[in-house]
């Protein structure tokens, strides 16, 4: 599975230089944070309404749509996808309650 990610991970590093009018990523990275960031919020929206319909199709198609637009965001700040994994592996084994109480410490600092 992270093969997949990895592999969508350098290819959205290498449309950092490809003209944005020649590829549909390159031209987020030319509009900005905000622009990628509008579209991730669109995405999540609409994952949000296919799961209340309950279509399995839709909600993985909708989904995949979210996971490549946050994607995008991570690349264009300079992180990828080793990154998330290496932070859920961090998180595995503990309670959500407790994963949550951890964050609540680290921001008190």
């Amino acid at each position: 599975m992270s093969h997949v990610l990895n592999e969508l991970a350098e290819v959205l590093e290498a449309r950092k230089d490809a003209d944005p009018e020649s590829s549909y990523v390159a031209g987020l990275y030319s509009k900005g944070l905000d622009a990628i960031l509008k579209k991730i919020g669109e995405e999540a929206t609409e994952t949000v309404m296919a799961a209340k319909d309950g279509q399995a199709d839709k909600i993985v198609y909708e989904t995949a749509d979210l996971w490549f637009h946050s994607m995008v965001m991570l690349a264009h700040q300079g992180l990828g996808p080793e990154d998330v994994l290496a932070e859920l592996q961090r998180r595995f084994g503990l309670s959500g309650l407790e994963e949550k109480a951890s964050r609540k410490e680290t921001d008190k600092e």
